[in-house]
């Protein structure tokens, strides 16, 4: 052992600062395919943090699931949430646009009305939205 308390190859004896220390930690291949996701720690550019963060947030999923329907107006979507807030409504919008999920379009005409749609990328996110929702049925069946 050296004194960094891992053990060194005899071909690394010549610089005696070098260490060479062997993964033996095993990856789930299902869980992890890929190198992108094999972080001791959260990593932002973990996959599964990426699609964690695009639908974190209270309301997230349900602004989500509405536009999954197609395009509309911030008024149709504070119709069918009633519950939410405008200010609310607006910060999810405002965020899942900025994160690249919703495309904002401002048509013509006055009053100047909005639409919002859903990008190739939060259309991408509607498997995930309905492993979640199976998910969240077999665990309150578990409980």
């Amino acid at each position: 052992m050296d004194s960094v308390g891992f053990e060194t190859h005899a071909t690394s004896q010549a610089c005696a600062n070098v260490a060479h220390q062997t993964e033996t930690h095993r990856w789930d291949t299902e869980l992890v395919p890929t190198e992108s996701g094999r972080s001791q720690r959260p990593d932002t550019a973990c996959p599964v943090e990426v699609a964690l963060s695009a639908v974190s947030g209270r309301w997230t999923t349900l602004v989500l699931r509405e536009l999954m329907h197609g395009p509309s107006s911030f008024t149709e979507l504070a119709d069918r949430l009633p519950e939410i807030s405008p200010k609310v409504l607006t910060d999810r919008l405002r965020s899942l646009r900025d994160g690249g999920l919703v495309r904002q379009q401002r048509l013509a005409g006055f009053p100047t009305r909005t639409r919002y749609a859903l990008t190739s990328a939060g259309e991408a996110l509607r498997p995930l939205l309905i492993e979640l929702y199976r998910t969240g049925e077999r665990l309150h069946r578990l409980r």
